[in-house]
């Protein structure tokens, strides 16, 4: 039964794949038909296959949504105010062309470690197609570096809540978590990151452009470079400010508050309302010509809206046809070292269900009561390992994939050339300094 399920989900991603590349579907329609066939064939009931799929689908879209929505808004406002153009020449003229993959990667690992990966995309990128269209350099050598950076502390760094999740479960110290995995992550990140980016330029040219924020000047007097900046780093702060508020002697009130307006959706609404004022009204825009620049900034949205939601339901199909739970039992009967074990059974767990933190979660649960009655366990560097598989080949049923597929303009091929070796670079390089770590520590 285990081999059956594993084929029907190979067969299952290979639908996805002609749908789009060969019989070009589109990608919701391609991901929706691949579900029901993976479904049908599992033997889930009819109710099953539509609570299941809504179910997926609501559960990445009820956090996305309005962080795309927004993330998109406020791109769209630093582009045709020039204030991205101010950040990108700040850019240039402070790093120059050559060191920008490296000033790039830096961004994206410091604003990657309050902020989630799909957060800090929708953040950063409109900054990268910004640089992009300055310098006219390969996109991919921008943006690669910048999705270096946050992903790779999305999967190893707390307080992260993949990281804090296996915390909890090996019962690790958070700290000691905390100092290995910022010295596991950077290697990882510079070799999967600048250095990667550099070597796939030469191989790969993206035949699209990025489609989701067209960068085009429409006022004529742009914003300061200091205002430009606190509006890009503005949602930042405040959900810095969230996750610092709790360990702050500050009254319980002040605290709740500073933790409402540092979630995602909030800070970045308030971001906009800022934006609204200093990149809009104050560059001469009128309110019918913003609400204009909005609404042709959201349609885009509604496709990527749809794949990543159709995503999210085959990634909940995959998980309720019991592909990772037979995954976790075939793993059950291998002898290995945990931080082996742990890392390849996250890692095809990933590579079935699409989903990092399901990987992770379920990994945690199979290796813990192996290591309950075994000494000489680093429980920390566990931790790492486990999230570093979690990273592992991202592809059709991750809603990352598609994320970075739809900003960058990339095709399916590309992506998976891109963005698809990017993480597991990142996985498997994180997985051989953690091996190094553990002969030392």
């Amino acid at each position: 039964m285990e081999y059956y399920l594993l084929m029907i989900t190979l067969l299952s991603i290979v639908i996805v794949i002609l749908g789009v590349a060969w019989w070009k579907w589109h990608a919701f329609i391609s991901l929706t038909v691949a579900s029901l066939f993976l479904a049908i064939m599992s033997g889930l009931s009819m109710e099953k296959i539509v609570t299941a799929y809504e179910t997926g689908v609501g559960s990445v879209l009820g956090h996305l949504v309005g962080i795309l929505a927004l993330g998109t808004i406020l791109g769209k406002l630093m582009s045709d105010s020039g204030a991205g153009k101010q950040v990108a020449e700040f850019f240039i003229r402070i790093f120059g062309e050559k060191n920008l993959p490296w000033a790039m990667l830096l961004s994206g690992f410091i604003i990657g470690i309050p902020v989630f990966f799909d957060v800090g995309i929708v953040i950063l990128l409109p900054l990268v197609i910004s640089i992009y269209k300055t310098t006219k350099q390969n996109i991919l050598l921008i943006a690669l570096p910048v999705i270096a950076g946050l992903s790779i502390v999305h999967g190893l760094v707390p307080p992260h809540p993949g990281a804090m999740t296996a915390i909890g479960i090996y019962d690790a110290n958070m700290g000691k978590v905390l100092i290995y995995s910022l010295f596991i992550a950077v290697p990882a990140a510079i070799l999967a990151g600048p250095l990667f980016a550099k070597w796939v330029i030469k191989r790969v040219t993206p035949e699209g452009e990025p489609a989701l924020i067209s960068v085009k000047t429409t006022s004529e007097k742009l914003p300061s470079t200091g205002i430009s900046f606190f509006i890009i780093l503005l949602p930042v702060i405040l959900m810095v400010l969230s996750v610092v508020a709790p360990y702050m002697p500050i009254p319980s009130g002040l605290m709740k508050f500073l933790t409402f307006i540092g979630n995602p959706v909030i800070a970045l609404l308030i971001s906009c309302f800022t934006a609204f004022y200093f990149l809009g009204i104050r560059q001469g825009m009128d309110k019918n010509f913003i609400k204009n620049l909005t609404d042709e900034c959201l349609l885009p949205v509604a496709s990527i809206v749809l794949i990543i939601g159709a995503g999210g339901g085959f990634k909940q199909i995959l998980i309720e046809s019991g592909v990772g739970t037979s995954i976790a039992q075939m793993s059950e009967h291998v002898s290995l070292s945990p931080i082996v074990l742990a890392f390849m059974v996250a890692g095809l767990i990933r590579i079935a269900t699409g989903s990092a933190t399901v990987a992770l979660t379920t990994a945690a649960g199979i290796v813990s009561p192996i290591i309950e009655h075994m000494s000489g366990v680093n429980l920390e560097l566990l931790v790492i390992a486990t999230g570093a598989g979690s990273l592992m080949f991202s592809h059709v049923n991750d809603a990352g994939f598609w994320l970075v597929k739809e900003y960058l303009g990339l095709t399916v091929k590309e992506t998976f050339k891109t963005w698809t070796v990017l993480e597991t670079l990142l996985s498997f390089i994180a997985f051989g300094t953690v091996l190094l770590f553990d002969l030392f520590v």
